[in-house]
């Protein structure tokens, strides 16, 4: 009689500790979701500010590029300006009818066009050598290991810096390796050392889809990774973060196939993209010489 007292008492315990349990596992799973929502939120917002900071340094380098297309076509207009003042010039020395042309204006009008000219190829010389000395003091401070990881490049007055990711982060990661630190700092000190120049890290993938926790694709994970690279160069090294812009261009920037294993790894890349100020070539252009139209 007393067991058949018990047995109902005994459902009603296991009832209850069952409930108790689920219970527990609910609360776990509802805190879980809060903190991924939670994490999904701050990657959208990180990764809208990160684009547009991206458009804004992709907009200003464009006009650099611009710019020095402005003032080769300027140097080339000048060369053609010179050579008509001289033929026309040349004219007036052999030909009797022209002898009511100021010939002393056309002399004064050359040498300013050469010196125009001369300001011009000086400015745009000493642009290029900034460069040149910024990429070989870069690459003699590297090793013969770490050029295996790295590649430099100069296009159009842009030091292009490209970082392979294998060297720069750990493994599925976009966090910085500790075998990268030493390749940062060297570059960090050239970047301070050139202190009129605007950086820009952009970060590039292949297209094999992204599977992490908290990285919806290709983009977060290339953004995450080029703003793993400037906060490192700021808070590492020192560098000033007002020159630096963070961006990810995803699998969408490619410079090999994605179909081969080889070509994957040259798209898997980092890129430290350094742009000098040309508003020196802006106000020379500004400053050239007027032309009588003789």
């Amino acid at each position: 009689m007393k067991n058949k007292s018990l047995l109902p008492v005994l459902l009603i315990a296991a009832v209850l500790a069952q409930s108790c349990i689920s219970k527990k596992k609910y609360t776990t799973l509802q805190t879980s979701h809060s903190q991924l929502q939670t994490n999904y939120n701050l990657l959208q917002d990180t990764n809208r500010d990160l684009d547009q900071k991206l458009q804004k340094t992709q907009n200003n380098l464009s006009e650099s590029q611009v710019r020095v297309r402005s003032v080769e076509e300027q140097l080339a207009s000048e060369r053609s300006n010179l050579e008509s003042l001289q033929k026309a010039l040349d004219k007036c020395l052999t030909s009797s009818s022209q002898g009511n042309v100021n010939i002393s204006k056309l002399v004064d009008e050359i040498n300013s066009s050469n010196k125009y000219i001369k300001q011009l190829v000086n400015a745009k010389n000493k642009s290029d050598s900034l460069n040149l000395v910024l990429t070989n003091n870069l690459t003699r401070s590297l090793t013969r290991e770490e050029m295996s990881d790295v590649n430099v490049q100069v296009l159009k007055g842009v030091v292009y810096i490209s970082l392979a990711d294998n060297m720069l982060y750990r493994s599925g990661s976009y966090l910085i390796s500790d075998r990268a630190d030493k390749v940062l700092g060297k570059i960090a000190k050239i970047i301070k050392d050139y202190d009129n120049y605007e950086v820009l890290i952009e970060g590039n993938t292949d297209n094999v889809p992204i599977s992490m926790p908290n990285i919806r694709n290709n983009w977060d994970l290339s953004a995450l990774r080029a703003s793993s690279v400037v906060q490192s160069l700021q808070n590492n090294y020192g560098v000033d973060p007002k020159r630096l812009t963070a961006g990810g261009r995803g699998e969408y920037n490619t410079i090999a196939d994605n179909n081969t294993e080889a070509g994957k790894a040259r798209n898997r890349r980092t890129q430290i993209i350094i742009t000098p100020k040309l508003d020196q070539f802006m106000e020379l252009i500004g400053k050239a010489p007027a032309s009588s139209g003789e």
